[in-house]
């Protein structure tokens, strides 16, 4: 070999080392537990500081400290409750131990404590306080309030150390048994209860922090709770009360201390005791209720619960029977559900401190009563008169108004069906009637019809479901109290809330091109926003998928800050610096967080979560139109494959389940649950479609079978998609579209089906577990859109029904469920499973013992993953089948057998 030969050979073995070097993987399960979601995102209030964390799928999160335009000061792992103090110079978490060390010690039986880091943010030092159970900074700054877990776990007495430390003076103080604690809102004081063994010094104590000095309030041998502080930070409440023997709930007094300041020498103690005579017979203030000062100080809202005498032993019922009668308001097994809840009810009240006038609000028939801090109006919402009509959708209500002051009740409107809630400045209630927003002046009792005034329909046309139908609802309330910002699809309005002007905010732009602006508050404390100053606005494309941020300004068009082909999260400003951080994302590009200030124009990438992912092959997504039989104009989202190659047919699995296309830009994490992860399918070579479904009202399945088959149709039109070789997957509500279909044509060359309803009649008649409801008002006028019931209609049930149907199945399909699926009933997949076997067609039922509605093991959502993808690549691929899908696994070989078996005798 001469020697041009020999280096042109040296050159070639360099440049293919290199390209084999840098060749890209495809994406398996084992490669999954890298993957890391961030979890912590949090910016100081100055806007200098962030913290963030990595949480792999498996593993142990990694908290990182960083200065926002510098580097990372610190790490953490397992890091919680992370806070920055409001001054930006400490900052404070939680840790956890390792996961291993924690499974350790609870396989041990010991308990699994958290340490408390502080750390000085300008020097980098770290103080740490052992067995820590929560913590607080004060308002300004300089103290921390430490909670410690109590020493022993099993005392009957609930309170624990509580150590003060004062961060710029290195000074610590103890304070034992207490078990609440609160700063006021200057950070000047804090309240605590103590609950001691043998209520020892049980009570309410104040100390000034200023001068170290603490004052008793009230004290005796009671349990002291749910304390709490006024606003302004001078005033203070708490529950104190005991149990009678033979009583089931304690007798609670309340207290309050007026005039607090740091020399107390003003304060004024009250009680008000459940004796009083204006006090409601056979009822108590509860402690299972918070309560809340009013805005004013001159009300206590508080919580009644009826006393009752605890049942004798011999009294009891020694057979255990539940009575379900046709009289049940709520059925039985809704009853059980919501029995430990139910226990623990209570019903609204309010004190007024400047005559003690009392009335409880709230009762059986009127159990829901909003009101509002900053006035004397609340709204009741009397469901009683609905609550046994089998006839029509749960939901409607009578509304009143309720004057705090005097007790006053007055109707609003009767049959309400959807309720808004009261105005930020409390003189306002809104609900919506026949598609028009109603707005109710609390003093002139008057009822205006605020979407009247505008030239446009605010009815929510995408709201598809056999009821009244709502509008899109207020999307904010202005700052002086004159107007209501209300969305429109597209286009936000402002309305004056006389009802006599309506401006398009934004100036029909939405419209124009269709995209979705709604506004934006970035201070969480803002009554309404300032309409003299540019509003925020959030902004979606409906049919480019692009997302961002414009502003507008009353009577000018909005501007775009930054409006992007990405999917753009909610920015979260920090709370004295004009700086957000917010994520932005693609099907290609995790979500990390970016910071920017409110101008958008700059943004810069903070965190970079997943550096592993140029390992691997990634594919694309490209949008998809289509037109369904039916006449709808819709879109899907299409994942192409990672070496995606123009003119080639790809095999194709569909993943669908109501509206689909809005998660075009949506990062696909891969993670271990129940579905397939369109990364690594088109990794490994597959299409991926995700496509849009609109329902006829009684037709769920066929509207599911017009839509998904519509889909198909396009993209194998664009000739990517092989039509010999395409799956579907759908879990739940698609669990049951996906099975509906299946029946229903031949299209497709296997079908894998998660909890599935399948015979909606049946269906009907069972409980939601979860909840206890039963199923019959979900499948009329909810989800499942059919708009009758089953003996108004029976044919119309049968019909999209999919096990009625089971014999005209011709195509290979396989399901999943758990046997303690609280949302679809493990009996539904039984039922199908049954049905096809006895006609003899190709079907695996995938039986999870005691899983709920979605996998919740790690072994078991691994081992549907895997064969989720055997399965497809056996149908779609021509890869092997593996053993349990050719012949099944015994059940004394299933401990044996995984799906990694390829043949017999392996």
């Amino acid at each position: 070999m001469n020697l041009r030969s020999f280096q042109f050979s040296l050159l070639f073995f360099f440049v293919g080392a290199i390209a084999f070097g840098q060749e890209k993987k495809a994406l398996s399960l084992e490669d999954y537990k890298q993957w890391n979601r961030i979890r912590n995102a949090i910016i100081s209030p100055n806007g200098t500081w962030m913290t963030y964390a990595y949480a792999p799928n498996e593993g142990d999160a990694q908290l990182h400290v960083r200065k926002i335009e510098g580097d990372t000061i610190r790490t953490a792992i397992n890091a919680k409750q992370i806070a920055f103090s409001d001054d930006s110079k400490w900052l404070a978490y939680l840790v956890d131990p390792a996961k291993k060390e924690a499974e350790k010690l609870r396989a041990s039986k010991k308990p699994v404590v958290s340490d408390l880091h502080i750390i000085d943010l300008n020097s980098n030092e770290a103080q740490e306080v052992k067995n820590a159970k929560s913590y607080r900074f004060s308002k300004d700054s300089k103290v921390i309030a430490v909670h410690k877990n109590p020493a022993d776990r099993k005392a009957e007495h609930s309170g624990s150390d509580l150590i003060l430390m004062y961060l710029y003076e290195g000074v610590t103080a103890n304070i034992g048994n207490v078990s609440s604690y609160a700063f006021n809102k200057a950070g000047t004081l804090i309240a605590y209860l103590v609950d001691a063994d043998g209520d020892v010094g049980n009570g309410l104590y104040v100390m000034d922090l200023k001068a170290n000095r603490r004052w008793p309030l009230h004290t005796g041998a009671f349990s002291y709770s749910q304390m709490a502080w006024n606003k302004a930070g001078d005033k203070v409440l708490s529950l104190y009360g005991n149990k009678e023997k033979g009583n089931m709930q304690r007798d609670n007094a309340l207290f309050w201390a007026t005039g607090l300041t740091t020399g107390m020498s003003t304060a004024n103690k009250n009680t008000y005791e459940a004796s009083a005579a204006n006090f409601p017979k056979e009822m108590v203030i509860s402690e299972f209720g918070a309560p809340v000062w009013h805005e004013s100080d001159g009300q206590i809202f508080l919580y009644v619960k009826e006393q009752q005498q605890e049942p004798k032993k011999d009294d009891l019922l020694k057979a255990n029977v539940d009575v379900w009668h046709w009289k049940d308001e709520q059925v039985q097994s809704t009853q059980i559900v919501r029995a430990n809840r139910d226990r623990r009810s209570t019903y609204l009240a309010v004190l007024n401190l400047s005559n003690k006038a009392f009335f409880q609000l709230a009762n059986a028939d009127m159990p829901n009563v909003n009101f509002n801090l900053m006035t004397n109006w609340a709204v009741g919402r009397e469901d009683k008169p609905y609550r046994d009509d089998v006839n029509n959708p749960r939901g409607f209500e009578d509304l009143y108004s309720i004057d705090t002051k005097t007790g006053e009740k007055r109707l609003i409107k009767r049959r309400n069906y959807f309720y808004s809630g009261i105005s930020p400045n409390g003189q306002w209630a809104t609900f919506s009637t026949n598609a028009e927003l109603m707005v109710y002046n609390f003093e002139s009792g008057e009822t205006i019809n605020l979407t009247k005034k505008a030239d446009v329909s605010f009815l929510n046309t995408e709201f598809d479901k056999p009821t009244e139908k709502p509008t899109y609802g207020i999307g904010g309330w202005s700052k002086d109290g004159k107007w209501a910002l209300v969305n429109n699809k597209f286009d936000l309005w402002a309305i004056s809330l006389n009802g006599t002007e309506a401006i398009n905010l934004t100036n029909g732009l939405g419209n124009e091109e269709s995209i979705r602006f709604r506004a934006v508050q970035l201070d969480p404390e803002a009554k309404g926003f300032d309409m003299s100053k540019p509003i925020l606005l959030s902004a979606y494309g409906e049919w480019s998928k692009k997302s961002g941020f414009y502003e507008v300004k009353l009577g000018k068009k909005p501007k775009a800050l930054r409006y992007e082909d990405k999917m753009i999260g909610r920015p979260v400003k920090a709370k004295y610096a004009d700086r957000v951080i917010y994520t932005e994302q693609t099907f290609v590009d995790f979500p990390d967080y970016w910071v920017s200030d409110l101008s958008f124009k700059r943004p810069k990438q903070v965190t970079n979560a997943n550096p592993q992912q140029s390992e691997y092959k990634w594919g694309k997504r490209v949008l998809v139109d289509y037109t369904d039989k039916r006449g709808h104009k819709l879109q899907g989202t299409l994942t192409l494959p990672a070496d995606y190659e123009e003119g080639k047919k790809y095999p194709m699995v569909i993943y669908f389940y109501e509206r689909m296309s809005q998660r075009h830009h949506q990062y696909s994490m891969p993670t271990y649950d129940d579905r397939p992860h369109m990364s690594t399918y088109a990794s490994n070579g597959y299409l991926v479609l995700m496509p849009d479904i609109v329902y006829d009202v009684g037709l769920p399945g066929s509207s599911a079978l017009d839509d998904v088959t519509s889909a198909a149709n396009a993209v194998i039109d664009m000739g990517c998609a092989d039509p010999e070789r395409i799956g579907l997957q759908g879990h739940s509500w698609g669990g049951y579209e996906s099975s509906f279909i299946v029946t229903q044509t031949d299209m497709f060359a296997c079908v894998v089906t998660g909890a599935p309803l399948t015979n909606l009649i049946s269906m009907y008649n069972v409980a939601y577990k979860r909840t206890g409801n039963l199923n019959g008002p979900i499948l009329e006028w909810s989800q499942g859109r059919m708009g009758v019931s089953p003996w108004d209609n029976m044919e119309l049930y049968r019909s999209q029904s999919p096990i009625h149907h089971a014999q005209n199945i011709n195509t290979p399909f396989m399901i999943l469920h758990g046997t303690a699926d609280g949302a679809v009933d493990w009996v539904q997949g039984l039922e199908y499973y049954s049905t096809a076997r006895r006609l003899g067609k190709e079907v695996i039922l995938l039986s999870y013992p005691d899983e709920p509605h979605h996998l919740g093991k790690l072994a078991n959502q691994k081992d549907f993953q895997i064969r989720m993808k055997q399965y497809f690549d056996h149908y779609l691929m021509d890869a092997e089948a593996p053993l349990w899908m050719k012949e099944g696994v015994r059940h004394l070989d299933k401990k044996r057998i995984g799906p990694e078996v390829m043949e017999k005798g392996n």
